[in-house]
């Protein structure tokens, strides 16, 4: 088995790449150091998307590793150091929207960095993102209209960020 994980990632080979992941981690070895190899590989993945060597069936297999190694992963980073918890983030995909690496992406890294999260899935109304933050807010009919794939509510005390992601935004 090939011992780089970034090129396991990057060469979209599922099977190893999650092996290695466990086997590094049964080996002890620095969870955060085997996250940091993922993001160098997903980093990579994107820039091929960018340059069109990737389509988005390879983004969506990127994606599935990811999941697989951040379920390995995620256990081992919560127990390795207590992280002090900076706010709530409400997750979801827009209505109309069925993709969800970024969401899951972001879902991931902002976890092992110290947010708490309500992930309402894939295909949400923008009334059940309202409902899921408890405020009143009121969206003009083109946002329902967009392409965004991923929108993301950061809640922290006397502060609300809302941050948009997809390709909508850059088409």
């Amino acid at each position: 088995m090939p011992e780089d994980l970034v090129s396991l990632i990057v060469s979209l080979d599922e099977k190893n790449a999650v092996d290695l992941v466990r086997v590094m981690v049964n080996a002890g070895k620095d969870p955060l150091k085997i996250l940091d190899q993922v993001r160098i590989a997903m980093a990579k993945v994107g820039d091929k998307f960018g340059k069109k060597e990737f389509f988005l069936p390879d983004l969506i297999m990127s994606g599935e590793i990811l999941r697989q190694i951040a379920e390995i992963l995620e256990p081992k980073l919560k127990a390795s150091a207590e992280v002090e918890r900076l706010g709530k983030v409400v997750l979801g995909t827009v209505f109309g929207g069925i993709h969800d690496i970024g969401k899951d992406v972001l879902k991931f890294i902002m976890d092992v960095n110290g947010f708490d999260f309500i992930n309402l899935g894939v295909d949400v109304s923008i009334e059940k993102f309202v409902e899921a933050i408890n405020l009143f807010i009121f969206l003009s009919s083109s946002f329902f209209e967009s392409t965004l794939t991923c929108i993301g509510i950061l809640l922290l005390p006397q502060k609300i960020i809302f941050m948009f992601g997809g390709v909508g935004l850059f088409a």
